[in-house]
């Protein structure tokens, strides 16, 4: 039968096939589908350390527990199959009591109902030429059961196949050890012992040991979770510590890390303890690290805008003179006449005011290259240095030009020297010497001492003077430290006169310090006689 029904467009068709993807992808996953995705995940989920540490444990100590118990087993078992066998040797001897009812024919019940006291287990089969063999045991209540024929077909079956003592298996009665006892003539006797006894006491001795073994494995289990949870704590909190440290903002801004192991999970004199300390100390260094980038970024703001003052102060001025010396040049020209003497006079003035603003701004820009170069480690070239008569000439010097003042100097008849970078040395009693000047009122007494102090050469500026401002006693060394904030001129330069000489001191190994009081300001420098970096 032909198909009648309109075949689609081609059109259609593709769009179908198209659809046909997107229909089977949107469709939800089924629900085997999410119960693999589960179980892998649960597969690829690592163990933690607290149940690979517990597992590890309770498996080796199942495997000796294990191993103690089938060593045990082993050595109880032959212990007690050898006095069974003694056992055994033991009732061979009785057999001599029925040998006289085994020539009489009696069976194997009628001996044993006749034997007293019946031990149980006991088990005793005869026979002679002319009579059927018997076979009888007695039983755990002392009544004597006798064996069956087709019990007595499986013994002999045994009989036929070993030879001295060994273990049968009576149907419906258990096994017994047995062995052969010749009694004379055509008759024959088998004595033997149960060895339930002996299955009895493995049973319950297994059964004892599995009982301990799985008793002992759950303590075991409870007490290393909870001796290795315990001893983990500190980890947790060291992670918890890690946690809340790593969710601070520590990328600008004043930054304080507060977070610490607590003291009981951080006790250096346990392996795990030492990690919460380490932590912790880590923490105090990000800590004290940030505080100092902190402190060096307000530094660096104020350096910028410190900086940029004292270049824009000359940098005006020598706008504000050209463009005065502009206008007079331009004023002249303009009227086509020789400059008159007023226009020169403001002409010369304008470009010395420029010259000197410029010599300003030259001396800052070499001293802030000065300070980077000492940053790096460049700018010295180390020489013998008598430090003694840098002294001498400096107070030289600025008696000439600071004659208000009333200048000392103490030195010793031995020169003192030292390798160093005398022209470097220089500048930093200069800058001493200049920052005394400056601060102190006219008539203050300014006392240069030079000494030897073991290996160390010592410098010291002293002055009796109005002393040292102490809001501002910790930042004297900075860059553009200055204690006047006004920054007039009359009372100080640049400010970086003292960071100067503290960057050249460092730079050869030394250390700079001042103790200020009213009427007592003493700035010590101390030079090694050889820094360890002099070439």
């Amino acid at each position: 039968m032909t198909d009648t029904s309109p075949t689609p467009p081609a059109e259609d068709r593709d769009a179908a096939t198209a659809a046909t993807p997107a229909v089977a992808a949107s469709a939800p996953p089924r629900a085997g589908d999410e119960a693999t995705s589960a179980k892998k995940e649960r597969l690829r989920r690592p163990w933690t350390l607290q149940r690979k540490l517990i597992a590890t444990v309770v498996s080796i100590t199942s495997f000796i527990l294990v191993l103690v118990a089938v060593a045990t087993s082993a050595i109880l078992a032959g212990v007690l199959e050898a006095q069974l066998d003694s056992d055994v040797k033991a009732a061979r001897q009785s057999v001599d009591f029925v040998r006289g009812y085994i020539v009489l024919g009696q069976s194997a019940e009628e001996i044993l109902q006749q034997q007293q006291p019946r031990r149980p287990g006991y088990f005793l089969a005869v026979g002679t030429s002319t009579t059927d063999p018997s076979a009888a045991v007695v039983d755990e209540d002392g009544d004597v059961v006798p064996l069956t024929a087709a019990q007595i077909e499986e013994i002999d079956k045994s009989l036929s196949t070993q030879h001295g003592q060994f273990v049968v298996t009576v149907e419906d009665l258990g096994t017994y050890r047995i062995e052969g006892v010749p009694v004379g003539g055509n008759a024959f006797a088998i004595v033997g012992l149960s060895r339930a006894g002996v299955s009895a006491t493995m049973t319950r001795m297994l059964t004892t040991i599995a009982l301990l073994t799985v008793g002992g494995l759950i303590l075991l289990t409870v007490a290393t979770a909870w001796t290795i949870r315990v001893g983990l704590a500190p980890l947790r909190a060291v992670a918890d510590t890690a946690d809340r440290v790593s969710n601070l903002k520590l990328d600008q801004g004043a930054v304080s890390i507060t977070e610490r192991v607590p003291d009981a999970e951080a006790d250096p004199r346990t392996e795990v303890g030492r990690v919460g300390a380490a932590l912790n100390s880590l923490l105090d260094h990000v800590d004290e690290s940030l505080t100092a980038r902190q402190r060096n970024e307000e530094r660096m703001r104020a350096f910028v805008a410190d900086a940029s003052h004292e270049l824009r102060t000359p940098l005006a001025s020598i706008r504000g003179y050209s463009e005065l010396s502009l206008k007079a040049l331009g004023r002249a020209l303009r009227q086509a006449e020789t400059p008159d003497a007023g226009t020169i006079e403001t002409t010369e003035s304008s470009l010395e005011r420029i010259q000197a603003q410029s010599l300003r701004m030259t001396s800052l820009v070499e001293d802030l290259l000065l300070l980077a170069r000492l940053d790096e480690g460049q700018e010295l070239v180390y020489g013998s240095v008598d430090l003694t008569r840098l002294a001498i000439d400096a107070v030289g010097d600025i008696r000439t030009t600071a004659a208000e003042h009333d200048w000392v100097l103490e030195v010793g008849e031995e020169p003192v020297t030292i390798a160093g970078d005398a022209g470097r040395l220089q500048q930093v009693i200069t800058n001493l010497l200049a920052n005394a000047r400056t601060h102190t009122p006219a008539g203050t007494v300014v006392t240069v001492r030079v000494a030897r102090e073991g290996s160390n050469a010592v410098l010291i500026v002293h002055d009796d003077g109005p002393g040292v401002d102490p809001a501002i006693k910790d930042e004297l060394f900075e860059r553009f430290s200055r204690a006047d904030r006004s920054r007039a001129r009359q009372t100080g330069g640049t400010g970086l006169g003292l960071s100067i000489a503290r960057a050249i001191v460092d730079a050869h190994g030394g250390s700079i310090h001042v103790d200020s009081a009213p009427g007592d300001t003493t700035f010590e420098v101390r030079l090694p006689a050889r820094p360890t970096d002099a070439a």
